[in-house]
This record gives C-alpha cells, structure tokens and sequence, in this order.
C-alpha cells in the first residue's frame, strides 16, 4: 500500500513594498528611455528660475515665457538687479507671478551676495533661497550637478506614488522619504521624471487609463474609481 499523500497548500506570497517598486522603476526605464526634464535653461541659476516658475504651472508655459526672460535677465546678477515690475511682467502668464518674481529677485540676491554668484551645490544651503523647497532643490542638484539628494515630489509623482501604494502620506516630504527607502539612490531621479510622464501619458488625475497601462497588474488602485485631483 502507497505512502498517503498529504495535498500541500502553496501561497504566493505578495511582492513586497520594495520588490513592486523595483519592477516599476524597470518597467518605467522601457516605457520611457529618453525621459529628461522638460524644462529649456543653459546653467543651474536658470534651471532654478525655471524650476521656481514650473509651480502651479506646466513646464511646457515656463518653455513659453523663459527666452525672452533669459535674453532679458540671462544670469544671476542681471535677475537680482531686475527692475520687479519688467521680472513681473515677463512671469506674469506662470501664475502667481508677483510672488514668483519677488522669490526669483531674492534667490538670486542671495546667490550673488553669499555665494559668489554660483548656485549652491547642497540641499541646505539651496534650502535658504527664497521660493526654495526640496522639489526646487532636488531638480537642482539633479540636473545641474549630477547629485541625487533626494527624490523630486511634484503633483505628477504624489498621485502616482500614492496610486501604486507606495506611500499613505500626502505631505510630499514623507512621500519623499517613503521613496528614498524604497529606490536605489542613482535612481531617484529618473524615477520622477519617467513617473511625471506616465503622469501625463496614462495615470492621469481625473481621467487614469488603467487598461491600457503597463504598470497595472502592480497597482492595487487599478481600474478603481479614484478622486480627481489636479493636474500640474
């Protein structure tokens, strides 16, 4: 007589935070190969001008209104010496242009007076510039410099990370620091920028097309009924 046999339940267990984030990021380096930031600037103080611009408002305007304020006011002397109303006036289609003029005109201020007008190369130094928080300095750093100090969260890259399940938080502070763990380092910027234009291309926020998204067998807000927020 036969051995009996015992049946064996097997689960699969679930990818983890981290194992899901992974495949992500993989399969957004296919969708997206040649994925870079989206905002025209020729040094680091105009990426930061264009980066301070680029709130509350889409990259593709600030590409609209930054030649003729770079042909006006090309480096970070020139913007600290602007007249305010002429800076005002070229900013004015970004929105809140009163206020983005007046943390340009300061950051700049600053840049000329403490830093040898060179934009700094650090988080925290970057950090005392006027209109400066770390999705400023992140897009800094990153793209000036070459350093990945932390993870860009804009708009885009809130929803998504929060659609994915990667983070509960929607300060971008604690998203950021929820991503930090989860990404390689080299990686963190390319994250964001390929998210940004899945951000555009697919997950888009009233309107997400979850069937015909690669990333959605990974996502557990796919095909659900999501709450509209804003697009950048």
């Amino acid at each position: 007589m036969g051995a009996k046999v015992i049946p064996v339940s097997v689960s699969r267990k679930s990818p983890s935070k981290k194992q899901r984030a992974l495949e992500i990021l993989a399969r957004l380096q296919r969708l997206y190969p040649d994925a870079t930031c989206s905002l025209n600037y020729s040094t680091p103080v105009q990426l930061l001008v264009a980066t301070i611009l680029s709130a509350q408002c889409t990259d593709e305007r600030v590409n609209k209104v930054t030649p003729a304020l770079f042909a006006r006011f090309p480096n970070a002397a020139s913007l600290a010496n602007a007249d305010l109303e002429e800076l005002e006036n070229l900013v004015r289609s970004t929105g809140f242009y009163r206020n983005k003029a007046k943390n340009i005109q300061g950051a700049c201020q600053k840049i000329v007076s403490e830093f040898n007008s060179i934009v700094p190369n650090q988080m925290e130094q970057l950090l005392q510039l006027p209109g400066v928080a770390r999705k400023t300095g992140n897009v800094v750093l990153a793209h000036a410099y070459g350093i990945n100090a932390g993870v860009t969260v804009d708009t885009h890259v809130k929803r998504l990370s929060q659609r994915l399940g990667l983070t509960k938080f929607p300060d971008p502070i604690r998203i950021e620091k929820d991503l930090m763990k989860l990404l390689p380092q080299p990686d963190w910027e390319n994250w964001s920028i390929r998210l940004i234009y899945h951000g555009r291309a697919v997950c888009k926020a009233r309107s997400p097309v979850c069937e015909a998204c690669e990333l959605s067998d990974l996502c557990p807000s796919a095909g659900k009924t999501l709450v509209a927020g804003q697009e950048k």
